[in-house]
């Protein structure tokens, strides 16, 4: 049940492997920077690390600690920190258009008071893109990502797929925006490589979640051979009742072992969020968990890497 091998076994997978008498290290991954850096946005470098980690490592709104969440630039900061997957939300704007912010509300992460001052509304929901594109989405987090704007959806997949990333979709707040699910299926179908199963691979690359378990379901229905996780603390002796879906994903801090092997008992995996702390992560992976979903995935890749053997495809 618990993947922790021994620090000594995490040292042997990390250590400078010889060839010839020359040093090559295997992995180095970096703590987290003192302050954010904008990343290249290059292609895919041949040289990166593809090693499959034991436990999933989930850039949470792409590398949030790093870049301004839910943007391009985050995706881009999660594949330069090595992510496997990207957990990313998705609502609907005024004119029906998927897009890619996390808050219901557009004052937190944009300067849409500033663009449109007294707005009787700053929800996402009665905003079109053409204004939402309008709005600057990264000089809250920092002036040099001033300028970021509001992804829509498709620009997401796009930019997921031209990095290699997973895909961890949260469905924000579906009962603000009935038929969501099926506006999602649509996008999805229209770019079906994020449909297709690959059953080499160890992580999936497309899973949708929400905190609504109804609009699961509904996107189960819609989309059967896709992942679907149930966001938040199903109780323990509701679990079966939920087998249908794949996922129960929790806060780190409401969880333990034995929840834990209760989750897995009933044939679904458990991917915990938001952790930041590496000593939460090494209790996260003590009690069983599948992925663990962090604003910071260089230190849960290399926590993960410390704490488990890692494997390749």
């Amino acid at each position: 049940m618990f993947r922790r091998f021994g620090l000594a076994v995490a040292a042997m997978a990390l250590a400078l492997v010889g060839s010839g008498g020359a040093a090559v290290a295997v992995v180095a991954q970096p703590t987290a920077p003192s302050a954010p850096a904008r990343p290249s946005t290059g292609s895919a470098d041949p040289g990166r690390d593809t090693r499959v980690p034991a436990v999933l490592d989930v850039a949470h709104r792409g590398a949030s600690a790093y870049a301004p969440e839910n943007t391009l630039a985050a995706i881009d900061t999660a594949r330069d920190l090595r992510a496997t997957t990207v957990e990313i939300d998705v609502q609907r704007t005024r004119d029906g258009e998927l897009v890619v912010i996390h808050d219901t509300t557009l004052t937190r992460t944009t300067d849409a008071e500033e663009v449109f001052p007294g707005r009787g509304s700053y929800a996402v929901a009665d905003f079109t893109l053409a204004e939402l594109r309008r709005l600057d989405a990264g000089s809250w987090f920092g002036a040099e990502f001033a300028g970021e704007r509001v992804p829509t959806f498709e620009e997401a997949l796009a930019r997921l797929a031209r990095h290699r990333l997973n895909l961890l979709l949260e469905v924000k707040s579906p009962d603000l925006y009935p038929g969501i699910e099926a506006d999602i299926a649509d996008t999805l179908a229209e770019h079906p490589s994020w449909l297709k199963p690959r059953p080499a691979w160890k992580w999936p690359r497309l899973t949708i979640q929400s905190f609504d378990w109804e609009s699961v379901a509904r996107s189960h229905e819609l989309l059967p051979d896709v992942p679907h996780g149930l966001l938040g603390l199903v109780p323990a002796e509701d679990v079966d009742d939920y087998a249908w879906a794949d996922q129960i994903n929790p806060s780190h801090t409401v969880i333990d072992a034995d929840y834990v092997e209760l989750v897995h008992e009933a044939g679904l995996e458990v991917h915990t969020y938001t952790v930041n702390e590496p000593d939460d992560m090494r209790a996260a992976i003590d009690a069983g968990v599948d992925g663990i979903i962090s604003d910071r995935p260089d230190v849960a890749r290399r926590v993960i890497a410390e704490e488990t053997a890692a494997v390749r495809p």
